[in-house]
């Protein structure tokens, strides 16, 4: 009888998705969670090898967010004791962002709490990026706004920008009970925009917010649908004074089957751990590397994590290898997914409509 784990590791090494009944098995306890890992790791040592990403997050622009989402310590009315400030000037931004690179950060995020850029903003943030690559030419740039207004994404891609972050957090169905202010509709229209200027598009989640594998899964299947270069995977920090603070329904387990069901679903994708690994993973922060390809180094938004030699020590210790600059962090099997358009407007031949 066919092993449905090797099932799982066939049909994701050929990009397939699972089915809701196979990912299922991977959320319970109807495999031990170590042979899901295992076989997760399969999936990622066959498009990553012993690889692993370093990412770094530079907050441009701290709380005070008109936006209400229920999991975020800047969101409207928090009482959480974060920082809050205005935005930064370009110079401090490359300097954090040239002692991250120089710790072998790769990829460097500018993110700015609100709802959507303004202009201004926009502007803001362009003059940081020139003063980013000025100091490290080499470093990818990702912005991570909010929605985006038309014609934003271009400008940021212009300016140097190579991807755009706005997770979808949670599922279409539920995402009314964790954020009013906004919807998965923009969301997602938003991950869109910055695909077709030509932006690497990043999208991930936020789990332990009180959803059920049902969600887990829905979840899975509407990203599919965005087709992301990078998957954050994050796991709720309960700051005090948000709606959520005291909820810790994650386990160490939990988190690795999650983190293996996105392996499944994005096999040849940068799924990246984001915040909230080290005090939801704990002692096997490890063994998620065997799924994820990619990791935040240092701090996050609004919490602390983990010394820069201690994630490097972490990747060591695990047998892992910080992926260099000039390497490529997508599969090459990935290109033949690309196909550039010679048709319809534009063109002497017809459209595939």
């Amino acid at each position: 009888m066919t092993n449905p784990l090797d099932e799982l590791v066939t049909k994701a090494l050929h990009r397939r998705s699972p089915t809701r009944e196979e990912a299922a098995g991977v959320l319970t306890e109807e495999f031990d969670v170590l042979e899901v890992v295992a076989a997760a790791a399969r999936v990622r040592r066959h498009f990553f090898g012993n690889r692993v990403k370093l990412n770094t997050i530079i907050n441009m622009k701290s709380g005070l967010c008109p936006e209400d989402c229920t999991y975020c310590a800047q969101r409207l009315g928090s009482d959480s004791e974060i920082l809050k400030y205005s935005w930064v000037a370009a110079e401090e931004a490359a300097e954090a962002a040239e002692a991250a690179a120089d710790a072998g950060a790769k990829r460097i995020c500018l993110v700015a709490s609100g709802r959507g850029p303004g202009q201004r903003d926009v502007n803001r943030v362009g003059s940081t990026i020139d003063a980013i690559l000025r100091k490290q030419p080499d470093v990818e740039i990702c912005a991570c706004l909010g929605l985006l207004s038309e014609g934003q994404a271009e400008q940021l891609r212009t300016a140097g920008a190579y991807a755009y972050s706005h997770n979808l957090n949670t599922n279409e169905e539920r995402y009314a009970e964790i954020c009013s202010t906004h919807t998965f509709a923009d969301r997602a229209r938003t991950v869109r925009e910055a695909t077709s200027a030509g932006l690497s598009p990043c999208s991930g989640a936020i789990f332990g917010t009180g959803e059920s594998d049902s969600d887990v899964i829905s979840l899975a299947f509407e990203l599919r649908e965005l087709s992301p270069d990078s998957v954050p995977v994050n796991f709720l920090i309960p700051m005090e004074g948000t709606p959520l603070e005291g909820q810790w329904p994650l386990t160490p387990q939990r988190c690795l089957r999650i983190l293996a069901l996105y392996r499944f679903f994005f096999p040849d994708v940068e799924v990246r751990l984001a915040g909230g690994r080290e005090i939801h993973l704990r002692n096997v922060q490890a063994l998620a590397l065997h799924v994820a390809n990619s990791m935040f180094l240092g701090d996050y938004l609004t919490s602390e994590g983990q010394t820069g030699d201690q994630d490097r020590q972490l990747i060591t210790d695990a047998g892992f290898v910080i992926e260099g600059k000039e390497e490529a962090t997508l599969p090459e099997q990935r290109q033949d997914l690309v196909n550039i358009r010679r048709r319809g407007v534009g063109t002497d031949v017809a459209s595939n409509v």
